[in-house]
């Protein structure tokens, strides 16, 4: 989690830090084998270098990127779990539950969809 430190100090609003580490650290407890870095100043996580899920925060909601083919996958249960969603990102509001379930959905769904793909973004 150290090469979050610096992200997660810079958020302001105690809350959302905290919500924002217990998020970061649930992803890296529970996949292990995925790298965690930032890039365009946002907390992601890759395999062999090919990106997997990031992260980012804003004033009402926690954003969590899958790309557009996770959100497209999981749009149902997306919504089911009372979540917007845009066609890159789903925003979970500060004061909603985080669905770790579907979390861990869309990454296991990244992780196998993408075990070829020899680019940072699906093409």
């Amino acid at each position: 989690m150290e090469v979050f430190a610096q992200y997660l100090e810079r958020i302001n609003n105690h809350e959302h830090r905290a919500r924002t580490e217990e998020v970061l650290a649930w992803v890296s407890r529970t996949f292990p084998q995925l790298v965690p870095k930032i890039a365009w100043n946002q907390p992601m996580f890759t395999d062999h270098g090919t990106f997997i899920i990031g992260f980012s925060v804003a004033k009402h909601h926690l954003a969590v990127a899958p790309e557009r083919a996770g959100i497209m996958r999981f749009a149902d249960d997306i919504v089911q779990a009372g979540y917007e969603h845009t066609k890159e990102l789903v925003r979970i509001r500060w004061d909603r539950p985080v669905h770790y379930s579907l979390l861990e959905k869309m990454i296991e769904f990244n992780i196998l969809d993408k075990a070829d793909c020899s680019t940072f973004w699906r093409k």
